[in-house]
């Protein structure tokens, strides 16, 4: 008999303990900062700020944006960070600002539409400077202390495209400066009359993409680099360009940040990945001139400098951060990610210390103690859309949007053997046999294949049989122990039972909802399922009948379930971005962790059940203590 269940009925919810996040939104242009405390990093992930502390490693989450973050700023005294986030056509985006020795939100400010392209603070943390989108194009003035507008302006004139860039004076609270598409603004505030109040720069003949702003000390003068790859220095008194160069080897794809030293050289960051010195001269043919450079992974979308500069941080849009020393110019890898969304998530049999996911061109290796990558495994412009491990710990064998099967050897990610054109429609679901011997794969056509594989010397394969009866595209593949048997998961709204010894249906279950995720029962004897109606359902696979149904999610998809070892408990997640542990016997939630800021793609708990992994669309891998 069904009964249907509410997780809001359970009083007894604990919150799930989050031990770590490895993710880092590297497109966030200057999403990457140091806190003047010189303590902590500051960076977005998805809908999330994380402060992480330098020396410990800990980290902290700010959750308020209900979508991506697109900007954060730091104020100088460190007393406050806002973000600023996009979100729907039609819809206003907001501002938060943040308390930063409380770790709250201080303020809430909503008039941009759509997105909010840059934030910057005064120098005494009176004011705050937004910048809104291509779809909004006004720049606003908020006085913090009244917690209110003070007034908003058009960011430039109708004849210029959107402005990307906006910078404060560093002594002056009423002087700041927009640049962005054929536009180049300094910006002064007059109070009493609510206005503020722009002069557009004299650039002579020239047109240009400004990227960012970074203003002098002395407030003289301020650099700006460019869509072009070359950087303009423009005097704040008279409004003019005064220089801008170099004139030759042009800084390629662009100078995307720039930082000034306390010795007055700029430090640059492009989008090629080049980090450089430049010299500020006064001789026209050395102008701008390049005096050290390094070159790192993916275009550089960050500098932060530590202090006064002896030590910075890189970010960049292949999501990894760098750590430079400022006197020889070294550099180490500090955190490194996936850069768009994780699609699987698979732990070696009964092995806990180490992780497998993988993402678009890649697969990497985790340590599951210390959350640092140990490996990775590229296949350039290929997504990799699932990924498994024969029990013998011998074998990572991935699925791929180009319709191969690749298998790759644990240790140094060596191509032992592929499977050429082994479904139409790209790779969607992968499973392995306990004895090793076989590989079931599923297609976005709908088949499921039972593959052999003679591993030796020279590995081969060959297709032992093809079931044919999902008309959808087939989302996840679980076989039971003997290997008799196997289910498969499909967004045509069917969850097949294959007998895997006659190559026929056992069973299917029909149900009004694109299932995503399926799994086994400790003894094997009922399945769980989770799909689009947000529901999660107890099936008998002896004759496909439902059992009970529960209320998984009030306002999303079941992406990921798994059940622990010991058969108890189960975790669940999905679009609502939440993961959630149930008791399976009462089919009731007891824990429910917040940290996800993108949709949660998988989750598994490992096989020591210390720990649950769960990874998500914005690339976020995050690390939970497993309450039982």
């Amino acid at each position: 008999m069904n009964s249907r269940m509410s997780t809001e009925e359970n009083d007894d919810i604990s919150k799930l303990e989050l031990l770590s996040v490895v993710g880092f939104a590297g497109a966030v242009p200057n999403g990457l900062l140091v806190h003047p405390d010189r303590q902590h990093l500051i960076y977005a992930l998805g809908s999330t700020v994380i402060v992480e502390n330098l020396e410990t490693k800990s980290q902290m989450c700010l959750s308020g944006h209900t979508d991506e973050v697109t900007c954060i700023a730091v104020s100088k005294s460190g007393r406050y960070l806002a973000s600023g986030q996009k979100t729907h056509m039609g819809f206003k985006a907001d501002i938060i600002v943040w308390d930063y020795e409380e770790r709250k939100l201080y303020l809430r400010l909503t008039l941009h539409k759509v997105k909010v392209e840059a934030l910057a603070f005064s120098p005494n943390d009176m004011y705050l400077v937004s910048l809104g989108g291509q779809d909004d194009g006004s720049v606003v003035l908020w006085d913090l202390e009244k917690k209110e507008a003070v007034c908003g302006s058009p960011a430039a004139v109708p004849s210029a495209g959107t402005t990307n860039a906006v910078a404060f004076a560093n002594h002056n609270d009423k002087l700041f400066f927009t640049g962005g598409n054929k536009t180049l603004r300094i910006w002064s505030v007059d109070l009493e009359n609510r206005k503020i109040r722009p002069t557009d720069c004299n650039m002579g003949q020239l047109k240009r993409i400004v990227h960012c702003i970074q203003v002098a000390d002395d407030d003289q003068h301020f650099f700006c680099g460019t869509s072009s790859g070359d950087i303009l220095k423009v005097i704040v008194k008279s409004h003019l360009l005064k220089e801008h160069g170099p004139a030759k080897d042009k800084f390629s794809q662009g100078v995307k940040t720039i930082q000034i030293l306390k010795t007055g050289d700029l430090l640059i960051g492009c989008g090629n990945g080049t980090v450089a010195i430049v010299k500020d001269s006064d001789k026209k043919e050395k102008l701008f001139r390049k005096t050290k450079s390094a070159k790192v992974e993916g275009g550089v979308s960050s500098i932060a400098l530590r202090g006064n500069g002896h030590q910075f941080f890189i970010g960049t849009t292949c999501s990894y951060m760098y750590k430079f020393n400022y006197d020889d110019f070294t550099f180490e890898r500090v955190n490194m990610c996936h850069y768009g969304c994780v699609n699987d998530i698979v732990f070696p049999y009964q092995y806990s210390d180490l992780f497998i996911t993988c993402a678009k061109n890649e697969i990497r290796v985790w340590n599951t103690n210390t959350s640092k990558e140990l490996m990775r495994i590229e296949v350039p412009n290929m997504t990799c859309n699932a990924v498994a491990i024969m029990r013998d710990g011998r074998s990572i064998i991935s699925g791929w949007d180009d319709g191969k099967i690749r298998c790759f050897t644990p240790q140094k990610g060596k191509l032992k053997y592929e499977i050429n054109d082994a479904h139409s429609k790209g790779v969607t679901a992968l499973a392995t046999t306990s004895d090793c011997q076989r590989i079931i794969s599923g297609g976005g056509e709908g088949d499921v294949r039972v593959w052999d594989v003679y591993d030796g010397e020279q590995p081969t394969t060959s297709l032992y049989h093809a079931l044919k009866e999902h008309k959808g595209s087939v989302t996840c593949i679980r076989v039971r122990a003997n290997d008799k048997e196997c289910i498969s998961a499909s967004t045509d709204r069917t969850c097949i039972i294959w007998n895997l010894e006659r190559m026929v249906r056992h069973q299917i279950v029909f149900a009004n909802t694109m299932f995503k995720a399926v799994c086994y029962n400790h003894q094997e004897s009922q399945v769980i399922t989770g799909g689009t109606d947000r529901k999660i359902a107890y099936w008998e696979t002896y004759d496909g009948s439902q059992i009970r149904e529960v209320e998984g999610s009030k306002s999303g998809s079941i992406e990921g379930l798994d059940i622990s070892p010991d058969g108890f408990n189960f975790v669940s997640g999905g679009s609502d971005k939440l993961i959630k542990v149930w008791g399976y016997d009462k089919g009731e939630v007891t824990h429910v962790g917040t940290g996800h800021s993108g949709d949660i793609v998988r989750v598994k708990i490992c096989p020591n059940s210390k720990f649950i992994i769960s990874i998500s669309a914005d690339g976020a891998i995050l690390k939970w203590k497993y309450p039982y």
